[in-house]
C-alpha cells in the first residue's frame, strides 16, 4: 500500500444502455473519513456496491485495502467493515447475539471473539447492553450496536452508507465523536449522507452528479471553487420582491434556502446594509445579515451547472 486505502481508476458501470457510473477516478488516504454525496439516483451507492465488491465494474479499476476489486471482490469483503441504510439487525436477538452472529459470519469464534466483543462493546458505550434485545433499544443505540457488527473483525476500512439517517440530532453527533475517534486510530471511513451538515465532517468530499464525480475536494475548497463571494441570507422576502426591489444592487445569485434566501454577491459588492436600506426604500422590510456559504450551497450550484449541461 503507498497511504492510499482506497485507489479508484475511470470506473464505469453500466445497466444496459444506462451508464450509472461514468469514468470515475477518486483516491482516498488511509485514515481519512471521506463523504461521498449525490441525489438519488447520481451514481453513489453503486459506487460504493461496487468498493465493496458487491457489485462487478464494466470498466476501470478499483483497489480497495491492498485488494483488487476487480479480479478478486470476495478478498475486499473480508478486508472491510460495512454499515448499510437501514439497521442490519436481528431484533429479535439480543446485542451480544448480534454480535456472536456477525463475528461467526467473519470467522471469529471461541476466545478471539470474545475478546472482540467485550472490546467493541466497551469502545461504544454498550458493554452494559449485552442482554437486551436489539428491538427494545432506540434508534441512536441500534445504530451503535449496527457500528460495532461492522467494526468487530478490526477492519481497516469502514463503509457506512447513510447511518445516521432517521436518527435523532444528538444521536447523530455522537455517532460522528464515534466515527472520529475511529479514524483517530487509524481506521479508513466512507460514508454517504444526505445531510449536508454531517458533511462538513468529513476531510475531503467526493460529489457525484449523474454519474461523474463532478467535484472533489476539502470543504473548504468546494466552497472557495463553486460558490466564491459572500452570501447574505434574508427573511422577511420572497424572491420576486428581492429581485424588483433591489434590481439595482449586482447581485450574482438568489436562492431559497428554508425559510430564507440566500444571496450571493462579489467580494466587494453589495452588504447587508446595502441590501437591507434597498429593500426598505422599495417598501419592503426584511432581515439582511452576512452568512457563510454552505455545502447546500456548493450541491445546488454543482447540481444546477449539470443540469445545464445537459447531465441531467
Amino acid at each position: 500500500m503507498d497511504g492510499r486505502a482506497i485507489r479508484v481508476e475511470k470506473l464505469t458501470r453500466r445497466f444496459g444502455g444506462f451508464v450509472a457510473v461514468n469514468e470515475v477516478s477518486f483516491d482516498v488516504a488511509q485514515g481519512e473519513i471521506f463523504g461521498f454525496l449525490g441525489a438519488n439516483g447520481a451514481g453513489k451507492s453503486t459506487t460504493m456496491r461496487i468498493l465493496c465488491g458487491l457489485l462487478p465494474a464494466s470498466s476501470g479499476s478499483v483497489h480497495v485495502a491492498g485488494v483488487d476489486v476487480v479480479h478478486d471482490p470476495a478478498a475486499v469483503r473480508r478486508s472491510i467493515g460495512y454499515m448499510s441504510q437501514k439497521f442490519s439487525l436481528y431484533l429479535d436477538l439480543t446485542v451480544d447475539e448480534n454480535l456472536k452472529f456477525f463475528g461467526g459470519a467473519y470467522g471469529l469464534f471461541g476466545r478471539d471473539l470474545r475478546g472482540r466483543r467485550e472490546r467493541v462493546e466497551a469502545q461504544l458505550g454498550l458493554a452494559a447492553l449485552g442482554s437486551r434485545l436489539v428491538a427494545s433499544l432506540p434508534g441512536g443505540i441500534r445504530q451503535r450496536v449496527a457500528l460495532a457488527c461492522a467494526i468487530l473483525h478490526s477492519p481497516s476500512i469502514v463503509f457506512l452508507d447513510e447511518p445516521t439517517s432517521g436518527v435523532d440530532p444528538e444521536s447523530r453527533r455522537a455517532f460522528w465523536r464515534l466515527i472520529r475517534k475511529l479514524a483517530d486510530a487509524g481506521t479508513t471511513i466512507f460514508v454517504t449522507t444526505h445531510y449536508l451538515d454531517e458533511a462538513e465532517y468529513c476531510e475531503r468530499l467526493g460529489l457525484m452528479s449523474a454519474g461523474r464525480l463532478a467535484a472533489l475536494g476539502t470543504p473548504i475548497e468546494l466552497r472557495e471553487a463553486f460558490v466564491p463571494g459572500r452570501m447574505l441570507e434574508i427573511h422577511g422576502v420572497g424572491i420576486d420582491a428581492l429581485r424588483r426591489s433591489a434590481a439595482g444592487l449586482p447581485l450574482l445569485s438568489v436562492e431559497p434556502f428554508g425559510a430564507a434566501l440566500h444571496v450571493r454577491v462579489d467580494r466587494d459588492g453589495p452588504g447587508a446594509d446595502d441590501l437591507r436600506r434597498a429593500l426598505a426604500a422599495a417598501g419592503v422590510p426584511a432581515q439582511v445579515a452576512e452568512t457563510g456559504v454552505t455545502l447546500e450551497d456548493v450541491f445546488l450550484t454543482v447540481e444546477r451547472a449539470t443540469i445545464a449541461g445537459g447531465g441531467g
